[in-house]
């Protein structure tokens, strides 16, 4: 079987029936939440298939799958955390989603999680591109878009700790985060997450069909920008910080880490 094809399907046999899995659970527990941790841990899986299977050059191999594992550990250790610290309490956007669904909210949520599956596999693709390149040369473009990429999973960690150091103190609460990147940019961890996926992109580009890999930063900025990104955050901080958060949005950029506009 072509390695193209067959890293995809093996990819979402492996995380269809991980999905089925841990549905059961969420079912058990009541918490479809505990989706998203296993949303991230995915691409481990899918870096793990990429190095048993694909048949590309190794050293390049090596660099995306050390890459993809380690962005991939990184959001689903700070999920793991985020989520696993109310595993009894169901977060308010998949409390939406069972009402919504009800009374067949666990039929729905079983395809909504095979679908995350499917995501997964998706978003993967410039990783299927990149895997089965055999060239023995690794390109300026490949280490430019490898470097980035490193660069962002760093910058998307501070950003996540920094919050995460924000909210432990009690002090803090009902006030709006301005501590490293967040008083720059009022969405520091959309800006880095958009720019794994540019990376992705950079990297896959001297692959053969490399420029597929665009589709991925043109979802991940669609969501970001429109869908469940900044407009459903942003919302759900003016009902909760209301004349507070207004004041941050008059001052700080939306996305892009700039210095802080100055008042009047």
């Amino acid at each position: 079987m072509n390695p193209f094809i067959q890293l995809p399907l093996v990819s979402f046999a492996v995380l269809s029936l991980l999905m089925i899995i841990i549905w059961g659970w969420a079912y058990r527990i009541k918490n479809a939440g505990i989706v998203d941790i296993f949303w991230a841990f995915n691409f481990l899986i899918i870096a793990i298939v990429i190095g048993f299977l694909a048949d590309g050059n190794d050293i390049r191999k090596i660099i995306l799958c050390g890459l993809a594992a380690l962005w991939s550990i990184r959001l689903g250790i700070y999920l793991l955390i985020r989520v696993g610290s109310h595993l009894d309490e169901e977060e308010g956007r998949y409390k939406q989603l069972r009402a919504e669904w009800a009374p067949h909210e666990n039929l729905k949520f079983f395809i909504f999680f095979q679908m995350q599956a499917l995501s997964n596999v998706f978003l993967a693709i410039p990783f299927f591109i990149i895997a089965v390149n055999p060239e023995t040369e690794i390109s300026i473009s490949e280490y430019i878009g490898a470097g980035m990429w490193l660069l962002s999973i760093i910058g998307e960690g501070l950003s996540d700790w920094q919050l995460k150091q924000f909210k432990k103190n009690p002090s803090n609460k009902g006030k709006v985060c301005e501590a490293g990147f967040w008083n720059y940019s009022r969405h520091p961890n959309y800006f880095f997450q958009l720019m794994i996926w540019i990376s992705v992109l950079i990297f896959a580009l001297p692959s053969n069909y490399g420029w597929i890999a665009i589709v991925c930063p043109l979802v991940i900025g669609l969501l970001i920008f429109k869908v469940t990104g900044i407009p459903m955050t942003e919302e759900q901080s003016l009902r909760s910080k209301g004349d507070l958060y207004r004041e941050y949005q008059r001052t700080t950029s939306v996305f892009i880490p700039l210095p802080k506009r100055k008042n009047g």
